[in-house]
C-alpha cells in the first residue's frame, strides 16, 4: 500500500532545524530503498523556501506507515509542526512496474 506523508514545518524555527537535520534526513530517505516512491519539499508561495515535506512511501498498513514517519530525522529533531499520514492511490504518471 502507498501512503502520503504530508509534513508541515514549525513556523520560525523549522528552517533552521531543517538545515541542521538535512544530511540525516537524506540518508534516511536513501535507506528506504524502493519503499520511497517520491519525496520533496513543500515550498512557500514564492517557491523560495521549504515549508514542509511530501513523501510517497510504501508500507504494509497505516500503522506501519505512521511508525515509519516517526523515524524521519526531521520529525525526531522537531522540524515538523504536524505530520499527516494518509493512504494514497497512484492513478496518473505511475512508472511501469510500480
Amino acid at each position: 500500500m502507498l501512503f502520503a506523508f504530508i509534513c508541515r514545518d514549525k513556523p520560525g524555527e523549522g528552517p533552521e532545524l531543517r538545515a541542521k537535520s538535512r544530511p540525516e534526513h537524506l540518508a534516511w530517505i536513501e535507506g528506504l530503498g524502493d519503499r520511497i516512491k517520491a519525496a520533496g519539499p513543500l515550498m512557500d508561495d514564492d517557491c523560495a523556501e521549504p515549508r514542509g515535506s511530501l513523501l510517497i512511501v510504501e508500507a504494509d498498513d497505516l500503522d506501519a506507515a505512521r511508525a515509519l514517519s516517526k523515524t524521519d530525522p526531521y520529525a525526531i529533531s522537531g522540524v515538523f509542526e504536524s505530520v499527516t499520514v494518509q493512504p494514497w492511490k497512484w492513478l496518473f504518471g505511475k512508472p511501469e512496474g510500480v
